[in-house]
């Protein structure tokens, strides 16, 4: 069995070298897509919620590795 594929963004963005902000960047800019990337959890919240994103943190790590790869190259350019 895998196991529980989704992390908190704390662990997430500790794992791939980022901030919580960045990774929230990548989110809310859909760079990283709902149900591959990241999902709300909206367990143990009381409504009105606010749930909270857990994060696939290796498909997760191919986009923003890429990101930074594709960002870098235009800087050398």
């Amino acid at each position: 069995m895998l196991g529980d594929i989704w992390s908190s963004s704390e662990f997430t963005a500790e794992k791939l070298g980022i901030t919580e902000i960045q990774l929230s960047y990548f989110r809310e800019n859909g760079i990283l897509k709902p149900g591959i990337h990241w999902k709300s959890s909206p367990q143990g919240q009381n409504k009105p919620w606010k749930p909270k994103a857990l994060f696939n943190i290796n498909m997760c790590k191919k986009v923003i590795n890429n990101f930074y790869l594709i960002k870098d190259e235009n800087i050398a350019a």
